[in-house]
């Protein structure tokens, strides 16, 4: 992305994907406003993006990275992924959830770190 344009989407959109960020093929991003992929960020093929998500690092360490996101990974609009962890290809995110753990393949993620997993719920702080 030239710097023209990255400056235009933050301006107009209030987007903020670093340069060193690694996206793969085909992403959907349906709803610009407000996303945040930090540096050192890795997102798999086939990936959407609502609005208001954060991928970021966790502190202030130069050396933090930021989430490894599998492919055909489904991220809910206001969901918050943190630190250096991989979430598995084929999962869904729900909207506002926060996740700070490593995530499976094909799992669904809600609110803080849960994960429902063929009707099954269990809690990855446990």
């Amino acid at each position: 992305m030239r710097i023209i344009n990255r400056i235009w989407y933050v301006d107009v959109h209030g987007i903020d994907i670093c340069f060193d960020a690694e996206i793969g093929e085909k992403i959907k991003l349906p709803h610009l406003n407000g996303i945040v992929i930090a540096g050192k960020a890795k997102i798999g093929s086939n990936c959407t993006i609502f609005q208001q998500v954060t991928i970021g690092i966790k502190g202030t360490d130069e050396n933090n990275l930021a989430a490894e996101i599998g492919n055909n990974v489904l991220i809910g609009a206001g969901a918050k992924i943190i630190g250096n962890i991989k979430i598995g290809n084929n999962v869904k995110i729900g909207a506002n959830a926060v996740v700070t753990k490593d995530i499976p393949d094909n799992c669904t993620v809600v609110q803080y770190n849960k994960i429902v997993n063929e009707g099954k719920k269990r809690n990855v702080n446990q």
